[in-house]
């Protein structure tokens, strides 16, 4: 990881435009290629980011001191640096990932026993699937063998949506597990996650926890 800390302004131009005036700012590059600029407020949302693949690039000669980060999609994050106050890199290997509580782990051992709650004809492939940035919860094939990711929350917010997209970025570039598609499986789906989800082409389950354990109607429901 990055870190740099700068006076910058930031042009934002893609789907629609956006400017940061100039300002003492936190610039985070990760090794997955995202870009993130923060201010010191807003707890740990960012100020304006791009999420990977993206390239970064930065100009030399009559363009030294501005950075360019351009998606997939060409949308570009134009990050104009007038002093840098601070610049370091550091390795934080591999994250062993988030250990869940103990009804998020025993929500994703239920649904790994009943798979076929998500749909006839699914099949379990394993449980925390291992990936460069964390394990996948579940990893699954459908009636039609399509390979289907599996983000298990107790509450489905934005960050969990987020997390699964990063997931499905790096899965669909496994040729043996591609196309992979994903579903976003929570108690209680938050209408914002849900947006963002569908948005994503993302599914999302409700889960009931005590269905799951038997004790009610044994069915989910996907939509």
């Amino acid at each position: 990881m990055r870190l740099v800390i700068a006076r910058c302004s930031v042009d934002y131009a893609g789907r629609l435009t956006a400017h940061l005036p100039s300002a003492p700012r936190l610039i985070l590059v990760k090794a997955d290629g995202s870009v993130s600029i923060h201010a010191d407020d807003r707890a740990y949302k960012p100020l304006n980011w791009m999420s990977p693949p993206c390239t970064l690039k930065e100009g030399a000669g009559e363009e030294e001191g501005i950075w360019t980060v351009i998606n997939k999609a060409g949308e570009k994050l134009i990050i104009t640096m007038e002093e840098i106050l601070h610049d370091s890199s550091h390795e934080l290997g591999v994250d062993p990932g988030l250990i869940k509580d103990g009804v998020e782990a025993h929500l994703q051992e239920l649904l790994a026993d009943r798979i076929e709650t998500l749909g006839d004809g699914y099949t379990l492939i394993r449980r925390e699937y291992m990936t460069a940035i964390g394990p996948v919860d579940i990893l699954c094939r459908d009636s039609e063998g399509a390979t289907v990711a599996v983000e298990i929350k107790r509450r489905g917010e934005i960050d969990g949506v987020e997390q699964l997209t990063r997931y499905l970025e790096l899965l669909n570039r496994d040729p043996h597990l591609a196309p992979v598609r994903g579903i976003f499986a929570a108690q209680e789906i938050k209408p914002q996650a849900r947006v963002l989800a569908t948005d994503r082409g993302i599914g999302c389950a409700v889960l009931d926890y005590n269905a799951l354990r038997g004790i009610e109607d044994d069915k989910l429901r996907l939509f």
